[in-house]
């Protein structure tokens, strides 16, 4: 049995001025290709750290519908560390936000899929350290939850 191969393309154009552009599917995208960091535009390790970060969401949304997993809302913070020289992206930390009633066990399967089935997880995660949680809130209740330690981590 012969596994299926996704494709990806993108294409991509600079003005010479360190900002450039694409278009994926139906949406213009613009980035830091300069020789500092824009403080405006993202650049390349900032949408790296997106796509990890994408990646868990779109994650969370299938194995929600794949383990019928209840959940009212999910958010993730990422941070990614990347070394000068030689330059490559050395860590990632990611605290997973999830709205849900579900028992623990249930909270720990999803992110075992997780960790297991992210295509760009598991790309980082072959290059460099990935170190996460699930932070549980309360479903509707997240603000408070995080601002009086009402939360649990797994």
């Amino acid at each position: 049995m012969s596994q299926q191969i996704l494709s990806y393309h993108v294409d991509a154009h600079t003005n010479g001025r360190g900002v450039s552009s694409t278009t994926i599917k139906e949406t213009e995208i613009e980035f830091d290709t300069s020789n500092g960091q824009s403080p405006t535009l993202p650049g390349p390790a900032d949408l790296l750290t997106l796509a990890f970060a994408a990646c868990v969401l779109k994650n969370v949304e299938r194995f929600s519908q794949m383990l019928s997993f209840r959940y009212s809302g999910a958010s993730i913070e990422v941070t990614s560390e990347r070394q000068a020289s030689p330059p490559r992206m050395t860590r990632v930390v990611y605290a997973l936000h999830i709205q849900t009633d579900e028992p623990s066990h249930r909270i720990d399967l999803l992110h075992r899929n997780i960790r297991k089935f992210g295509t760009i997880y598991n790309t980082l995660a072959a290059s460099c350290e990935v170190v996460g949680e699930i932070v549980v809130e309360a479903p509707g209740a997240a603000a408070t939850a995080r601002s009086n330690g009402g939360t649990f981590r797994i």
